[in-house]
């Protein structure tokens, strides 16, 4: 009897293929060096250390792609609509997030078929918060 040994491709979560934590991290503390420097998303943060922003967005994405559930443990869900409606996310904030988050995921040097897979939740999560015209 052939048995497909436990952990394989096939058994593990996104969160997992990629390399787990660290990638997450790596991948989010790239995008909010990119924020900080950004003068139309910066003042959306109002604290004065991005560092609680970093580490929630962190916490989201690893659950989200199959890691701890530390995010609705401290967080509850998501809601990530409702916890953006106080800013304006408008087209060019749409494209700075984007922006960012392009050259942080493309640092990350992940298999192309994760990259994409990645890059499409990522332009989809975008769109879905944009909330004024223009």
């Amino acid at each position: 009897m052939n048995k497909i040994p436990r952990g394989t491709l096939q058994e593990q979560t996104f969160y997992e293929q990629v390399g787990g934590e660290e990638t997450f991290r790596r991948l989010v503390h790239r995008f909010y060096q990119g924020v900080a420097e950004d003068p139309l998303l910066r003042p959306m943060y109002p604290e004065e250390d991005l560092g609680p922003a970093e580490e929630r967005l962190v916490l989201f994405l690893m659950q989200y792609w199959g890691g701890p559930r530390t995010y609705s443990d401290n967080r509850g869900h998501p809601r990530l609509r409702m916890r953006h409606a106080p800013f304006t996310v408008d087209r060019a904030a749409h494209d700075a997030w984007l922006r960012h988050m392009k050259t942080a995921v493309d640092e990350l040097e992940l298999a192309p078929a994760h990259a994409e897979q990645l890059w499409n939740y990522l332009t989809y999560a975008a769109a879905s918060m944009v909330n004024a015209p223009g």
